[in-house]
């Protein structure tokens, strides 16, 4: 059959489109969503089948594939194919021991991840993964077992130094941008910091979508190396390095189920942090009423589980719990998020002295993994590598060596159409909802629409009067607006009261 690219994205899911009235299809007596094996090129790939009816999409004589299925294959539109009905995977069995409830050991893990990141488990099968791991929850053995797979099905990267460090947060904080300035001060201190990062899949920006206001963040893997062994340290997009490609098919499943068990939250960031061939990892745990952790004993739990993996696999690590109240910074967004971190950066008196405050902490986490500075003086080094301009000076470089942007922080491009939440009563900010914010944020447009956004104007305990602003929502489309307004007006996400309710967290800095 002649191969078509069908230009539909399916997300991580290799998908194949065969005309209702194809003679293979008759012939082979397929089902919509079965299996099938195409080879073409000495390549070879599985794809679960969608039944078209309209020949506009796909003819009779054609095999549509989605787009992942087609670049897989590496192929032209028109070229021969060849199509049968697919063996099950091979670790098919050890997926239904583990939906059974049954503790699973490496060998099986290793079959299961195999498969995911060859793509042999349909989007059904991945399902069936993801939630059986979350409803028996993986205990510490199974949960080493499980990174250890992610981290053999991927490259591993080995920047043969013996100090390479990252930073890492568990996420669910709207604004949190450390690493755009953790990367810079290490940088300058001369540690390897080479940061790859994820796009935003449920939140309103990732670290790769907020650089890439500033710089390019898709290049290849080789330029990438050129310019970490240059400038000692990187903010890129981790899709092209291959590291740990199972924990992306993965992802594609467990986000929108709103899924992300400890034991698969372990899994994805450790596998990815040790593929990019880290050695040393400080990793930012969030507590609060709406981040993702919300107590301290829930927090030290999972502190615990990344430890016990982190020593299996001789990944050095320092887990930092942080304040996770609110949003970290002023901006929601792209666009607002980079103007944030260059305010820092350029030591600007309207930087928000928050995500200042919480970079230089980890910033300083970090620095004290050096062998020749004492504990205790990486917060004073990495304040004088920002105050000094230091910080800056490497984020330019970064920058440039990335392929610089037009950015001005004093007149970023934000959304043309806003609207404005202002305070319905006097008050004390006693509480801003983590979650609302970020949805008000993506139905704004964020991450897609760059400009796109939320803008606070107030924080947790300061004081407002009736009618003061609280925040700024930006837009560029009509219908984004309508639909972050209503959102707004439904919830707003603050709440006010007596500066005495303002909720307290026990946090280590």
């Amino acid at each position: 059959m002649a191969v078509r690219r069908v230009g539909i994205d399916t997300w991580k899911e290799n998908i194949a489109y065969l005309h209702r009235d194809c003679a293979v299809y008759r012939a082979e007596g397929f089902q919509a969503l079965s299996k099938v094996e195409v080879r073409a090129n000495g390549r070879r790939i599985l794809a679960s089948v969608n039944v078209v009816d309209d020949a506009a999409i796909v003819g009779c004589e054609e095999l549509g594939l989605s787009e992942d299925a087609f670049a897989q294959l590496g192929l032209e539109s028109g070229h021969a194919a060849t199509v049968q009905q697919a063996e099950p995977p091979a670790s098919i069995a050890a997926l239904f021991r583990k939906i059974n409830g049954e503790r699973l050991d490496r060998e099986a893990f290793r079959a299961i991840v195999g498969d995911i990141a060859a793509h042999r488990y349909s989007k059904i099968e991945l399902t069936a993964f993801v939630v059986a791991c979350n409803r028996g929850e993986l205990d510490r053995e199974e949960v080493y077992f499980l990174t250890e797979a992610m981290v053999a099905a991927g490259r591993r990267l080995d920047w043969r130094e013996p100090l390479v460090v990252d930073k890492h947060c568990i996420g669910g904080i709207p604004g949190n941008r450390t690493s755009m300035l953790v990367v810079p001060i290490v940088a300058a201190h001369g540690l390897l910091c080479p940061k790859t990062s994820s796009r935003a899949i449920t939140s309103p920006a990732g670290t790769a979508d907020t650089m890439e206001v500033l710089a390019e963040v898709e290049l290849p893997f080789e330029r990438l190396s050129e310019i970490v062994r240059e400038h000692r340290g990187c903010l890129a997009w981790g899709g092209t390095a291959q590291l740990s490609p199972a924990d992306d098919v993965l992802i594609s499943v467990e986000r929108p189920l709103s899924l992300d068990s400890p034991g698969q939250m372990v899994a994805s960031i450790l596998s990815k942090k040790l593929a990019a061939g880290s050695t040393h990892l400080v990793l930012d745990i969030p507590i609060g009423p709406t981040a993702k952790v919300r107590s301290m004993p829930e927090a030290q739990r999972l502190r615990r589980l990344f430890e016990y993996v982190a020593e299996r696999l001789r990944l050095s690590l320092d887990v930092v719990i942080t304040d996770g109240r609110q949003p970290v910074g002023n901006g929601i967004g792209p666009v607002l998020e980079a103007r944030d971190v260059m305010r820092v950066l350029e030591n600007d008196p309207r930087a928000p002295n928050d995500l200042r405050q919480k970079a230089l902490r980890l910033a300083g986490r970090l620095i004290e993994c050096d062998p020749d500075v004492r504990g205790g003086d990486g917060f004073g080094i990495a304040r004088d590598i920002l105050d000094s301009g230091r910080a800056l000076a490497r984020m330019q470089a970064i920058i440039a060596a990335q392929g610089a942007r037009h950015f001005d922080p004093e007149r970023p491009a934000l959304g043309a159409l806003q609207f404005e939440i202002r305070a319905a009563q006097d008050g004390v900010v006693t509480g801003i909802d983590n979650l609302r914010m970020a949805r008000i944020a993506r139905l704004a447009g964020a991450p897609k629409v760059r400009g796109a956004g939320v803008d606070l104007a107030a924080k947790l305990g300061v004081p407002v009067r009736r009618g003061d602003l609280l925040y700024r929502v930006h837009a560029d489309f009509a219908a984004d607006l309508a639909f972050a307004r209503q959102a707004a007006e439904h919830d707003s996400g603050y709440r006010l009261g007596s500066a005495d309710a303002v909720p307290h967290v026990f946090v280590e800095f």
